[in-house]
């Protein structure tokens, strides 16, 4: 069987989560829970297409396209399951509680593990590569592969895996790593800000529903995580979601916009420099000129044919939604006239990581061949996230949010200047 028949054959096939066992691809949390509800779940939402994509302008071809995609739906992470823990051992204690809706606490048991995909999330990369390939297959060819990067870590690999049978998993691939700058700040002081803000109240209508609980505002975001965590992995709505109100999981939301912004995106001095090595390899690609960065790629990988090859039509990286939104701060995308307010959210906000960063996020950048406004072969560029096209920030912006290859490279002035000296920062 052909690798290219294995990309397609996905489409038909069971698929694979961390353990190596075949789970189902049918069902899907978006059709049987209100989108109100899973879109304020923040980076805990599944990934929706925000927009309509576009398919090229007349005149125009798409002869290469970079996929950037973070993996899909996993359990809480080893760090976050301990806050759940926690708050659950405080709220399964009360001898009585006062709301019904609390009753299913008496016989509950947690059944989540750690950190890997749930079945829901590795259904979401296989339906993704479904997506691509229906999207790009006049790309492929027995001779023409697609090129398969992920992180090293299990839930990013799997998530590669079901996207496509071509991987190559490169543990030294620093450039989808999320933690690459141990002098890098945290948003714990917008967070926190936030979570005594929305918090209290809640804490205290729970606390008079379960006597003796004594929750605490940290303890009340910690249980809000049940409903996507939970519902992810049940493929169904969790009895956890029925605690709260939706105006409630709006104050949560909240807490991931404040998070991914101050963390590694606009508000964080050492945010942006991490999607550099990104953005270094994404020029290298689309202009097929060796990687030029000294920030933090791997020169042995990049340097290499067989570890990072200049002539593929189709590339996928698979990652997290933190390096993702270095990347975007990087590049420039999804610029904020002013920071947000850690105690008073805008209502307005065009900064959502439901909408950045959701599980199974991606960002497309293409590269295309146009014969129109009389250039004939002119190379352009155009980004799009969860298939909303974007505003690019280049020299002649053409319609269509088209940029000429040569103005988008030029644009890109912080990533190929290494930073402007972030990097050295990041372990100074």
């Amino acid at each position: 069987m052909s690798k290219l028949f294995l990309l397609s054959a996905l489409c038909s096939l069971g698929i694979y989560t961390a353990t190596g066992a075949v789970v189902s691809s049918k069902g899907d949390i978006t059709t049987t829970i209100p989108k109100n509800l899973w879109t304020s779940w923040a980076m805990y939402s599944p990934y929706f297409a925000v927009d309509e994509y576009q398919t090229a302008p007349k005149g125009c071809r798409v002869t290469q396209a970079n996929i950037l995609q973070r993996h899909g739906a996993r359990y809480p992470t080893s760090g976050a399951s301990k806050g759940i823990l926690a708050a659950l051992a405080k709220l399964t204690s009360v001898d009585e509680y006062t709301d019904s809706s609390l009753d299913f606490l008496k016989s509950y048991t947690y059944i989540l593990s750690t950190d890997n995909l749930v079945p829901f999330g590795a259904s979401q990369s296989m339906a993704a590569g479904q997506e691509h390939y229906e999207r790009y297959k006049y790309l492929l060819g027995h001779d023409q592969l697609p090129f398969v990067r992920s992180d090293s870590a299990q839930r990013a690999v799997d998530s590669a895996t079901n996207w496509t049978a071509v991987i190559l998993s490169q543990d030294g691939n620093d450039t989808l790593d999320d933690n690459m700058c141990p002098n890098a700040g945290s948003s714990d002081a917008q967070t926190g800000a936030w979570v005594l803000t929305y918090g209290p109240a809640i804490a205290a209508r729970l606390n008079k529903q379960a006597p003796g609980a004594n929750l605490t505002a940290t303890d009340v975001y910690s249980l809000m995580t049940m409903c996507p965590f939970e519902s992810a992995f049940l493929n169904r709505k969790s009895l956890f979601c029925n605690l709260f109100t939706q105006a409630e999981f709006e104050q949560f939301e909240y807490y991931g916009d404040l998070d991914k912004y101050y963390n590694t995106g606009y508000g964080q001095a050492l945010g942006p420099v991490q999607g550099v090595g990104y953005v270094n390899e994404l020029i290298a690609r689309l202009t097929g000129k060796p990687v030029s960065d000294n920030t933090q790629t791997n020169h042995t990988l990049d340097a290499s044919p067989e570890t990072f090859p200049l002539d593929r039509a189709i590339y996928a990286d698979f990652s997290h939604d933190n390096q993702m939104i270095a990347i975007y701060a990087a590049m420039g995308l999804f610029k904020q006239s002013s920071p947000p307010n850690p105690t008073l959210p805008d209502p307005k906000r065009n900064w959502l990581s439901s909408r950045l960063v959701p599980f199974s996020a991606r960002m497309i950048t293409e590269k295309l061949t146009c014969t129109t406004w009389g250039i004939n072969h002119a190379e352009y560029v155009r980004i799009f996230v969860d298939d909303a096209l974007q505003p690019l920030d280049c020299s002649g912006a053409g319609k269509g949010g088209l940029c000429t290859l040569d103005a988008f490279v030029k644009s890109q002035s912080y990533s190929r200047n290494n930073g402007d000296g972030d990097f050295e920062k990041c372990s100074s």
